[in-house]
C-alpha cells in the first residue's frame, strides 16, 4: 500500500486535453469575475468596521495589506500550478502530482469543508441582509421563517418567537445549484452581472464618501495597545490582518474552474491574480475611507459601510449598500458551490469517491447530481445554522491548502525540473517559502476550537479514506503511477 503514490504529470496534462465531457465556454474575463465574485462579499461590507473598532484601528489599511501579500504569494503558486496541471481540482490535483495520494486527500477533504462551510455561512449572511432590505421595503419575512432552528428572536413589540428555520438561506442556495446545474456558461453570465452590480457599488462608495474624509480620524494610526495582545498595537494589526483574511478567500476557487475554461494555461493565471489584485485594492481604498470618514471606535455595527456613507451624506446610499452586499454574497455562494462540486468530481474521477458522483449531464454538460446534492446538504445547514457555528472553518481550511500548494510548487520544481509551465513564479525559493510560512502564521492564530473541529472532520475523511479511497482509486487498480524518485512516465 503505497501512500504516497503520485499523479504523473505529463499524463495529467494528456488527460486535460482529452476530456472533453465538461464545457469549455470560460474566457480570461469569465475567470476574472469568477475569482472577484468568490472575493469581494461580506469581508469588505462587514469585517472593515470590525477589525477597525476591535483590533487595528485606521492601520486596519495595514491588515489588509497583510493578509493580501500572503494571498499574492499563494495565488502565484496557484497561477503556475494551473498553467501547468491545468484539470478540475485545484490544490488537490496539484498536491496529488506533488505530494502523494494520502496528502492529496487530506486537502481535497479538507477543500470540501472548507466551500461548503464557505457557502453555508455566506448564505446565512445572505438571509440577514435580505430581511433587513425587505423591511426597509416594507415587506416582512415572518421571524419564525428568517433564522436557525432554535434562536429566540425579538419583535419590535416587545415578545420573542423561537424560529424553526431560515427560509431566506434555503432559497438562494436553490436558485444557485438550479444555476449550476444548467450549465457553466449561465452560471458565469449570472455571476458576470453580479459581480458588475457590487463593483459599482463599492466604487460609488469609494468616489462618493471620498471628500467627506478628515484626516484626524486616522490619528494615530496604529492605536497604542490597550493591554491585550490583539487589541490595537502591532500585535492588532496582525491580529486584523488573520480576521480579515477570510475576506480574500474564494480566488482559488478559479483553478476549479480549468476544463472548462477555453484556454486555461494563459487564462487562469491572469484570472487567479487579476481577481486578486483587483480586489486587494478595492479592499484597501474602502478601509481607508470608511476610516477617514468615521472615527475607528463606531464602526463596530453590521453595516460599518452603509454607517459611512450616512456620515458622508449619502445617506441615499444605505438601500445601494445593502443591494450590493446582497449581490456580493449571491455570487460567494455561487462560486463556492461550484468549487466544491468540481473537487467532488476530480476526486471521484481519480478513484477516491464513488464513481456516479462525475456523471455528467447530457444535455447541460455539468457534474449535475454532485451539484444537487452539495445544494441540498448545504441548504439544509444554511437552514439550521447560526453564522457562528458555520464560519468557524473557512479561514483555516484555505490557510491549510495555501501551505500545501506553496510547498508542493517547490517539490515540483526540484523533482521535474524538465516541466516548463506557461506562468513561472519569479524568485520561487523566496515567493513558495513565504506563501507557506505567512499561512502558517496565520493558522497559528486562530483559536483551539477551530483546530479541533478541523481535526474531527480530518479523522471522518480518514475512516473514508481507507475504508474506500485507498484501495478503489485508479492508481491502485491499475498500478500505475509516479512513485517517489522516479521520472515523468515511468511507472511504480
Amino acid at each position: 500500500m503505497n501512500l504516497f503514490r503520485r499523479k504523473n504529470v505529463l499524463e495529467l496534462q494528456a488527460e486535460a486535453q482529452s476530456d472533453q465531457r465538461l464545457h469549455r465556454a470560460l474566457g480570461a474575463l469569465n475567470l476574472t469575475l469568477l475569482g472577484i465574485g468568490a472575493i469581494i462579499g461580506t469581508g469588505i461590507f462587514v469585517l472593515t468596521g470590525t477589525v477597525a473598532a476591535q483590533n487595528a484601528g485606521p492601520a486596519v489599511v495595514l491588515s489588509f495589506v497583510l493578509a493580501g501579500l500572503a494571498s499574492v504569494f499563494a495565488a502565484l503558486c496557484y497561477s503556475e500550478f494551473a498553467s501547468l496541471v491545468p484539470v478540475s481540482g485545484s490544490a488537490y490535483t496539484y498536491g496529488y502530482a506533488t505530494l502523494g495520494e494520502l496528502l492529496a486527500w487530506v486537502i481535497g477533504w479538507d477543500l470540501i469543508l472548507e466551500y461548503a462551510v464557505g457557502a453555508v455561512t455566506v448564505a446565512i449572511g445572505w438571509s440577514g441582509y435580505v430581511v433587513s432590505f425587505l423591511n426597509a421595503a416594507g415587506i416582512y419575512i415572518p421571524a419564525e421563517l428568517s433564522a436557525a432552528r432554535g434562536t429566540v428572536v425579538t419583535l419590535a413589540d416587545g415578545t420573542t418567537v423561537t424560529a424553526l428555520f431560515n427560509l431566506p438561506a434555503v432559497f438562494i442556495i436553490f436558485v444557485v445549484t438550479t444555476l449550476l446545474v444548467l450549465g457553466i456558461k449561465e452560471s458565469a453570465n449570472f455571476n458576470n452581472v453580479i459581480v458588475f452590480i457590487k463593483v459599482a457599488v463599492v466604487l460609488l462608495f469609494i468616489f462618493g464618501a471620498a471628500h467627506a474624509i478628515q484626516a484626524a480620524n486616522w490619528q494615530p494610526f496604529i492605536p497604542p495597545n490597550a493591554g491585550t495582545a490583539g487589541h490595537f498595537g502591532w500585535t492588532g494589526v496582525m491580529t486584523g490582518a488573520g480576521i480579515v483574511f477570510f475576506a480574500y478567500i474564494g480566488f482559488d476557487a478559479v483553478s476549479t474552474a480549468a476544463q472548462e475554461t477555453k484556454n486555461p494555461k494563459r487564462d487562469l493565471p491572469i484570472g487567479i491574480i487579476g481577481s486578486l489584485l483587483v480586489c486587494t485594492v478595492l479592499y484597501i481604498a474602502v478601509a481607508a475611507i470608511a476610516t477617514g470618514v468615521v472615527p475607528y471606535r463606531d464602526l463596530d455595527v453590521p453595516d460599518p459601510i452603509a454607517l459611512a456613507a450616512d456620515r458622508a451624506g449619502l445617506g441615499w446610499m444605505a438601500a445601494l449598500i445593502k443591494l450590493g452586499a446582497i449581490a456580493g454574497l449571491s455570487s460567494v455562494i455561487l462560486v463556492m458551490l461550484y468549487g466544491q462540486s468540481r473537487v467532488f468530481f476530480a476526486m471521484s474521477r481519480d478513484g477516491l469517491l464513488p464513481p456516479f458522483i462525475q456523471n455528467v449531464h447530457p444535455r447541460f454538460r455539468t457534474p449535475w447530481l454532485t451539484s444537487i446534492a452539495t445544494g441540498v446538504l448545504v441548504a439544509f445547514f444554511s437552514a439550521v445554522f447560526t453564522v457562528r457555528e458555520a464560519g468557524s472553518l473557512c479561514s483555516i481550511g484555505t490557510l491549510l491548502a495555501f501551505v500545501i500548494v506553496s510547498v508542493g510548487i517547490l517539490v515540483l520544481r526540484v523533482r521535474h525540473p524538465e516541466l516548463k509551465a506557461a506562468f513561472r513564479v519569479p524568485a520561487i525559493w523566496f515567493v513558495a517559502p513565504a506563501g507557506a510560512l505567512s499561512a502558517l502564521y496565520l493558522m497559528a492564530s486562530l483559536p483551539w476550537r477551530t483546530w479541533e473541529r478541523l481535526l474531527i472532520w480530518f479523522a471522518l475523511g480518514m475512516v473514508i479514506y481507507f475504508g474506500y479511497g485507498v484501495r478503489q482509486s485508479k492508481l491502485a487498480r491499475t498500478g500505475t503511477a509516479t512513485a517517489p524518485g522516479v521520472a515523468p512516465g515511468a511507472d511504480r
